[in-house]
């Protein structure tokens, strides 16, 4: 299993991260990228990659928290992105659910960090919630741009558009909740080539492990359902989404 989205530089994981992270090597979980949400969690993302041999990096600024940077912060973030195992830029993107930054400061962050990624010809993984007309005009600005919408809540027909420009999609434990029928029928309209799979640890635990801390080795319930979908074997499912995030991150296998 390879697991495309994760936080485990969170708080909810300063007791045992050390341990966990390791154990989960032994229990079937072939790579992790640990995603950054500021420049201090990018740095954190950074320090644990560099800490295990197959968990990389991901670096930059969360749309909650765009109104947060200032002076020379993507100086900052190149700098970053120079740094051993960083494989994409995010998460990033436009939330309206809370709105903790203005929509027209994230909008702007969000601009200027698909700007950095087309220059450096990365990918991105790109954050998006209730807020998907706005992010959907953003990405089409940005031909060159590729990457993944993770934790994909949107509908078929947006899964279907962004997949002919040539994006991936991530599903997360939320595929599995029984109000996601909508979000299910969303993945009928990714091929398999296309599909990446998520924790987004620790939150979104799968069904049956809803209202649990989330970790890699609970993702298992999210492929069981993925393979459901696709009418796949679960090796099957397994091997064709951490096969996708190789070729997405530039991984070699």
């Amino acid at each position: 299993m390879f697991d495309s989205h994760t936080h485990y530089d969170d708080k909810w994981f300063d007791e045992d991260r050390d341990i966990l992270i390791p154990s989960l090597f032994e229990q079937g979980v072939e790579g992790i990228i640990n995603v950054g949400c500021d420049m201090e969690s990018s740095m954190r993302s950074i320090e644990i990659a560099q800490r295990y041999e197959k968990v990389y990096a991901a670096v930059g600024v969360h749309p909650h928290s765009a109104a947060e940077v200032s002076g020379n912060w993507l100086d900052e973030l190149d700098g970053l992105c120079r740094q051993s195992k960083v494989v994409a830029i995010g998460e990033i993107g436009l939330d309206y659910h809370y709105d903790y930054s203005s929509r027209d400061v994230q909008k702007a962050v969000f601009e200027k960090q698909m700007e950095f990624a087309r220059e450096r010809n990365m990918p991105v993984i790109i954050h998006d919630r209730e807020a998907h007309g706005d992010v959907i005009d953003t990405v089409n600005r940005f031909p060159e741009v590729k990457g993944v919408f993770h934790s994909f809540s949107g509908s078929y027909e947006m899964a279907e558009h962004l997949v002919k420009r040539g994006w991936y999609i991530s599903f997360s434990g939320s595929v599995t909740f029984k109000t996601a029928e909508k979000l299910r029928h969303a993945v009928t309209a990714v091929p398999i080539d296309r599909v990446l799979s998520e924790t987004d640890s620790p939150y979104l635990s799968p069904v049956p492990e809803r209202g649990k801390r989330n970790d890699s080795y609970r993702m298992r319930h999210t492929i069981e359902k993925l393979a459901e979908i696709y009418e796949v074997s679960f090796e099957e499912m397994s091997n064709a989404c951490r096969d996708n995030a190789y070729r997405l991150f530039g991984i070699a296998k």
